[in-house]
């Protein structure tokens, strides 16, 4: 799958939310979500900033750095970065933070259209190659989209783009282990899912003895920890895959431990 099948999937995750934003009520957009003192529109917000963030990364990645390393020294004098970022749109009113999120949708949509396979992308962390960078910020819209939709109580649609998730969760496993200070645990785990349109999505050596199988939604759900692994049908055998479940973790950031069970 190449740079542009990603590029143009993502753009189809953030209309596909748009959409659904677009219909809520005043009302809805100060819903508090799972995200502790974040409210509905201030995961738009998120997702607004960041998506003119990975624009400037590839456009000119020096004033990135330049940015990130300005947060860095809010942390260390004690401010409130994630207020810095989110306090301009808390600021704005519904229907102008559903523009600016799409005026930053708009922004990545033209500095990603000439990305190529080879191309690298300065981040928060080390570099990522173009394809992985466009898929962790489909995951990114797809799962603060979860958020949403779980605070105005509302389900979607599913569709195969989750596949982009899944392998995105899969290849992950051992950045999960790390990202806690731990030593990856090296026993193949296969993962076998059904996707939304019936397909079956395998990853992972097949002569794996320990493997991960159900529905692409729960384990998207659970690698993204929108969901505890007790609140899904996952099949789970083996305990190297049992322990993987409990930490997965497929974005960047510091190790969090996901929802409690409901």
């Amino acid at each position: 799958m190449d740079v542009a099948v990603v590029r143009s999937d993502l753009i189809d995750e953030q209309e596909a939310l748009d959409r659904i934003i677009s219909g809520i009520s005043l009302s809805d957009w100060d819903l508090d979500t799972a995200s502790p003192g974040w409210s509905v529109a201030d995961q738009i917000a998120h997702l607004a900033y960041f998506d003119n963030a990975a624009a400037l990364a590839i456009a000119s990645p020096n004033e990135f750095q330049e940015s990130v390393q300005r947060l860095l020294e809010m942390y260390s004098r004690g401010e409130d970065a994630e207020d810095a970022i989110l306090s301009p749109y808390r600021a704005m009113r519904p229907g102008e933070l559903l523009e600016a999120w799409r005026d930053g949708r708009r922004n990545l949509a033209e500095k990603s259209r000439n990305l190529s396979a080879d191309s690298r992308v300065v981040w928060y962390g080390p570099s990522m190659g173009s394809k992985s960078f466009l898929t962790a910020r489909l995951m990114e819209v797809w799962a603060h989209g979860q958020d949403i939709l779980d605070a105005i109580d509302l389900k979607r649609e599913e569709t195969d783009r989750l596949h982009h998730i899944a392998q995105l969760g899969f290849i992950t496993r051992s950045w999960s282990f790390i990202n806690r200070g731990q030593e990856p645990i090296d026993t193949p785990v296969k993962v076998i899912l059904k996707s939304p349109s019936g397909e079956t999505w395998e990853f992972g050596p097949q002569s794996a003895e320990e493997s991960v199988s159900g529905s692409a939604l729960d384990f998207c759900l659970v690698v993204t920890q929108r969901r505890n692994l007790e609140d899904t049908s996952l099949e789970v055998f083996g305990s190297a895959a049992v322990e993987w479940m409990k930490i997965a973790q497929a974005f960047a950031g510091p190790a969090t431990d996901g929802p409690e069970p409901r």
